[in-house]
């Protein structure tokens, strides 16, 4: 997921109720499609937290000097967009919402 991607999402930036049924509806047991969502909003935190790390290493500055610290405006900016975007769990759970979330059950296939 690029940064992009994540402007053109639709996700709740604060908590919001979802109906069971509806979360539950692909696999009729919620626990799995908990477990799902999990699994997705991982992946998800970890895209968009090494998507930060490599925008802010372009503003890195390496100086020895403990003196010489100062802040880059490009670097804050960079860091409130991140800060604004909706959680990982957030953004699952409006891709299994829309079935954009590939699964398998592997006991149900054997």
């Amino acid at each position: 997921m690029k940064t992009n991607d994540l402007k053109k999402v639709n996700a709740p930036t604060s908590t919001v109720t979802i109906n069971r049924n509806e979360f539950d509806a692909g696999t009729d047991n919620i626990y799995e499609a908990i477990s799902i969502v999990a699994k997705r909003a991982v992946q998800i935190n970890g895209e968009i937290k090494k998507e930060l790390i490599e925008k802010l290493e372009e503003f890195a500055t390496y100086n020895d000097s403990l003196e010489e610290i100062f802040e880059n405006k490009e670097q804050i900016e960079v860091s409130r967009f991140y800060e604004k975007l909706p959680k990982p769990h957030a953004l699952a759970i409006e891709e299994w919402l829309e079935d954009k979330i590939y699964y398998r059950n592997t006991e149900k296939e054997a």
